[in-house]
């Protein structure tokens, strides 16, 4: 038997929050195959949140349920998005769905606002849709229930915004912004590889980066070990975007960077 695939991301921690989760997708579903894709999500961050779910692309299709939901309990919607790769994603209708599956998955194919009680755990907490509106949705998706049975179509245009947008390209500059800074202090930005591409940059090509008031010259490498030691480099990261690290330093500590600073990034 094909077991059907289905992930978690979260910001609640390994908790029994998430073990309740994952009890109530097996209790549906008993052959899904469960994985954990990320559970640190800092609190309440849905960039971060967004960040982490373009992850996705690199998995089976399947049933992918993302909860950082600060506006949990309240007039936001909860949703499933069927993407044209064929995946579901599910979770609050606050944008952390819209990057992955618009930039990564094929774009949107159909969305609706999951309001049949019939797919929900009972009673429905006000503050836990993951385990009682969220989980359930993606599992019973899982075992072959149609979009449609899960409440009305919401307008693609009519969805929350994503928290980041799409880089700006012109010839010889691209304009983005840092959406993920990681432990080691190498930032990423909202900026594709492609854009480089169409903006004429290539890999060799000597550049100048502004971020947090700084510019720093640098080429547009592969890998961190194609500088020396405490230089900086740009390069593809292992998700197609842009990355920006210091060689076996931290970056942003360095410069002073934060998430959601521009970057402007120029062919010398």
């Amino acid at each position: 038997m094909h077991r059907k695939f289905v992930s978690f991301t979260t910001d609640i921690g390994w908790s029994e929050e998430l073990a309740m989760m994952k009890a109530v997708a097996l209790q549906i579903n008993p052959d899904a195959l469960i994985i954990d894709l990320r559970h640190d999500v800092p609190s309440f961050d849905v960039t971060e949140g967004a960040w982490t779910l373009e992850s996705i692309a690199q998995l089976p299709v399947g049933y992918h349920v993302c909860v950082v939901d600060p506006g949990v309990g309240t007039s936001r919607k909860a949703i499933i998005i069927k993407t044209r790769r064929g995946d579901y994603l599910v979770g609050p209708d606050n944008g952390v769905l819209i990057p992955a599956a618009e930039r990564f998955l094929g774009g949107i194919e159909k969305a609706v606002e999951i309001t049949n009680e019939k797919y929900m755990r009972k009673p429905v907490s006000h503050v836990f849709h993951g385990r009682d509106i969220f989980t359930p949705a993606a599992a019973w998706l899982s075992k072959g229930v149609r979009i449609e049975e899960f409440g009305p179509v919401i307008r693609k245009k009519d969805l929350a915004k994503a928290p980041y947008g799409e880089a700006k390209v012109s010839k010889g500059l691209v304009s983005g912004e840092i959406i993920h800074i990681n432990r080691f202090g190498n930032v990423f930005v909202n900026v594709r590889y492609d854009n480089f591409l169409k903006s004429g940059i290539t890999h060799m090509d000597n550049i100048s980066i502004e971020t947090a008031g700084k510019r720093i010259n640098t080429k547009f490498l592969k890998t961190f070990g194609d500088v020396p030691k405490g230089n900086v480099v740009a390069f593809p990261d292992d998700f197609g975007r842009i990355e920006i690290a210091l060689n076996q330093g931290n970056f942003s500590k360095k410069f002073g960077t934060k998430v959601r600073d521009e970057v402007k990034t120029r062919k010398l």
